[in-house]
């Protein structure tokens, strides 16, 4: 596998990762849907986590690919809470729209 990363040059990974970064952002920018917002901040993580994956393999130091792990843990720890989050707001307000839920402000 590692012969495999290691035949495309690092710059393409970077070039992809950098596309599948900016996508994200834009996700998260412009949309109001905050199941679409999750999906996109996920797709920014992912994005870093092949990057770190990308030059723990071509460094060939394995220590980006623990740090990859830890990140996976920290994000799905987020959505769980995050979706939990949402279910409770879509109870009060019959929306998953971010601008209907400024009605929650006191």
């Amino acid at each position: 596998m590692t012969e495999l990363v290691k035949s495309i040059p690092l710059n393409w990974y970077i070039l992809l990762c950098t596309v599948l970064f900016c996508i994200g952002v834009m996700g998260v920018l412009l949309r109001r849907n905050v199941i679409v917002i999750f999906m996109s901040v996920e797709l920014m993580l992912n994005s870093v986590n092949l990057l770190f994956t990308a030059f723990s393999s071509y460094s060939g130091n394995p220590a980006g690919q623990i740090f990859v792990f830890f990140v996976m843990v920290v994000a799905a720890a987020e959505i769980a809470i995050g979706l939990a989050i949402v279910v409770m707001i879509h109870r009060n307000t019959k929306t998953v729209d971010v601008n209907e839920w400024s009605k929650l402000k006191w």
